[in-house]
């Protein structure tokens, strides 16, 4: 069996909305300083919904794929269907990873929460903090 899916080896060859949005509405940017993987999210987001995303990662195949696919499934969605959207399943959507590669998609999954986090505090919304990733580097964060 092949270490890695060909879905993952498209979205990795082939990424999907890379890139910066310069009047993003959220901006989130996380990073897991045990393997050097980060990944940096930009939203536009119009009456609740996802019109745009695009992403900058620096890391290995399994975080450029993750993040690739992160984006897709977003697009279009609301803010509440974006945070609904799960590490689990950002790794079925791509058919699977390498357990030890699992933190990629957990990383994809925290950046999607961190750039609507921007966005909730850009525009004064109220939200449940403890429904996002914390923003400092704590022994908790480390622990992905």
């Amino acid at each position: 069996m092949a270490l890695y899916t060909e879905t993952v080896m498209d979205h990795f060859m082939n990424p999907r909305n890379v890139g910066q949005i310069p009047d993003a509405d959220g901006v989130g940017e996380v990073g897991n300083a045990k393997c050097g993987d980060i990944m940096k999210m930009y939203l536009k987001i119009e009456n609740g919904v996802i019109t745009d995303v695009k992403f900058e990662t620096f890391g290995c195949g399994s975080a450029i794929a993750s993040s690739s696919m992160a984006t897709e499934m977003i697009k279009g969605k609301t803010v509440e269907e974006a945070l609904a959207v799960t590490n689990r399943q950002v790794v079925d959507a791509l058919g699977g990873l390498p357990a030890h590669k699992l933190h990629c998609s957990v990383l994809a999954e925290e950046a999607v929460k961190s750039a609507v986090k921007d966005y909730y505090d850009k525009n004064g919304i109220a939200y449940d903090k403890e429904a996002f990733p914390c923003d400092h580097d704590c022994e908790a964060c480390r622990m992905v």
